[in-house]
């Protein structure tokens, strides 16, 4: 019995380690600066090309894998909203860990995308222009729009589901769980709306 108590904690204690090596082998540019001071964070709002990685946790916590301060990037938090932005050639690539998050914004060619499942009681994510979302959810409540020619892959699990795209948008809820939902696409300025319950 203590034999097999202990392997089972070696091969889960492995398979934590080789997830969170992977992800910082796969992103790191050998430099990244934690950011300390970044505290309440419930709003996100990304900028130019940017590759941001959301994840929950216990407490706040800033990770960029660049020397952002000497590039022309700004990350800046005020008021708990969480600014990131880059225009450089390259992505510059954050990490974000959020204890209550509320609230994503991304503009430009910003990529987001979700390190485990993000969850939490309301959740509203906003994409414009070319900005990309992979976000794996489990949410009482979200609201996603999906502006211009941006694109959304949406996972998980949620109650209730407000999904607003624009026709020359993408989204992908193929894989979303929903008791209740309601999907509004805009034609050219034009709305159609449709109600789906019990999904």
């Amino acid at each position: 019995m203590k034999t097999q108590i202990l392997t089972i904690a070696t091969v889960l204690s492995l398979a934590l380690a080789t997830s969170t090596n992977t992800f910082a082998a796969n992103h790191s540019n050998n430099v990244s600066t934690v950011l300390t001071d970044v505290k309440h964070i419930s709003k996100i709002e990304v900028r130019g090309n940017v590759e941001l990685y959301v994840s929950d946790g216990a407490t706040d916590n800033v990770k960029v894998y660049d020397k952002y301060y000497s590039e022309s990037a700004l990350v800046q938090n005020q008021n708990g909203v969480l600014r990131i932005s880059s225009y450089k050639n390259e992505k510059l690539v954050v990490w974000v860990t959020a204890a209550e998050l509320q609230s994503i914004s991304a503009y430009d060619n910003a990529s987001i995308k979700s390190f485990g499942k993000l969850s939490g009681i309301n959740l509203d994510v906003n994409l414009y222009n070319h900005a990309a979302a992979n976000l794996n959810m489990e949410a009482y409540s979200a609201n996603i729009n999906v502006n211009d020619q941006a694109t959304a892959n949406l996972t998980g699990t949620v109650n209730d589901f407000n999904l607003k795209y624009n026709q020359s948008a993408t989204v992908n809820s193929a894989n979303l769980v929903a008791t209740n939902l309601s999907r509004k696409v805009s034609y050219d300025g034009f709305a159609k709306a449709e109600q789906v319950a019990g999904l």
